[in-house]
């Protein structure tokens, strides 16, 4: 198997290109459809600085890795959520991460800053844990971004997962999730932009570009994730793409291209009406965001103050 670069020996196949790369080849492989993601949405322009959603996975470093090798200006925000060793082990890697490269790492922990962890709001909810953990992102992520005048917050959602979200907010005719999918959540009162760059890059490449390019990650799955619905929908998907490889990239990418406009009205309307939380000046459709209401219910109290690295 060759190189369909340089021809030199490959050591990567990706089916759905039909293509095998060498190490330095794939690399730029990686690289450009990130390239790709970010000028064909216009996610990131000349000078922004850029938030990086960081959570010592392959995901995250790799896109923090690709955005720095792009020439972009990318700082990491890390999110420690008390998740027991799991979030002892992530953080670690983020930090090394940082480190390593005099890069800036963000932190926040939940437990130390505000009071409460994912497996005490879980409890609290008596819901599923992804739940808490995922509202609990959202809200830091902006919360942090718009703090430290970033222009836009950068997470690792890649193709698998993208098709994944897909598959189940059509399952569901999730109206207003289908709304907002897309690679680029534009900013607004209260909002930072969002953006996906890595939507032309699955978990297979992300993986291998961390080997190839030197970069340690935490391997292991979150031990909260258990039965998330989503880990279905991608074996569901996975199955699909083995018997015709290409079909994820071609159902989240027509999606975008064909199915997104006929939602996206309704949801630009969403934001129309909001008003800032009473409690944390947060937009939000009531007196109080669900962020805040979920601290509300844990009986959360911040311990202290957010750290910068």
């Amino acid at each position: 198997m060759k190189c369909r670069r340089c021809r030199e020996p490959a050591v990567v196949d990706v089916r759905r290109h039909n293509a095998a790369f060498c190490r330095d080849c794939f690399l730029h492989h990686c690289r450009e459809q990130v390239r790709r993601a970010v000028e064909e949405h216009r996610m990131i322009g000349p000078g922004e600085r850029v938030l990086v959603a960081v959570s010592g996975g392959k995901d995250s470093l790799a896109l923090w890795d690709l955005l720095l090798a792009l020439g972009h200006r990318a700082d990491g925000l890390y999110i420690g959520l008390g998740i027991g060793t799991y979030s002892d082990r992530s953080h670690g890697f983020a930090r090394r991460f940082a480190d390593e490269r005099g890069l800036r790492l963000h932190e926040v922990d939940l437990a130390h800053d505000l009071g409460f962890d994912v497996p005490e709001a879980a409890a609290a909810t008596r819901r599923a844990p992804c739940g808490a953990c995922g509202l609990s992102k959202r809200h830091l992520f902006n919360a942090v971004a718009l703090e430290h005048g970033y222009d836009a917050v950068a997470t690792g959602h890649n193709l698998d997962d993208e098709a994944a979200v897909l598959l189940g907010n059509v399952l569901r005719w999730e109206v207003g999730y289908l709304g907002r999918q897309h690679p680029v959540l534009p900013a607004a009162p209260g909002f930072a932009r969002k953006v996906k760059p890595l939507i032309r890059l699955g978990e297979r490449e992300t993986a291998a570009y961390c080997v190839l390019g030197g970069i340690d990650y935490i391997v292991e799955e979150c031990p909260m994730a258990e039965g998330n619905r989503h880990l279905g929908y991608k074996e569901v998907l996975n199955a699909l793409e083995d018997r015709s490889p290409g079909s994820k990239a071609s159902f989240l990418f027509g999606f975008l291209e064909r199915g997104h406009p006929r939602f996206a009205e309704g949801s630009a309307r969403e934001q129309e009406g909001l008003s800032p939380c009473r409690s944390c000046g947060s937009p939000t459709t009531g007196e109080v965001c669900a962020f805040c209401r979920l601290r509300e219910r844990v009986g959360a109290e911040p311990r202290r103050e957010r750290r910068a690295g």
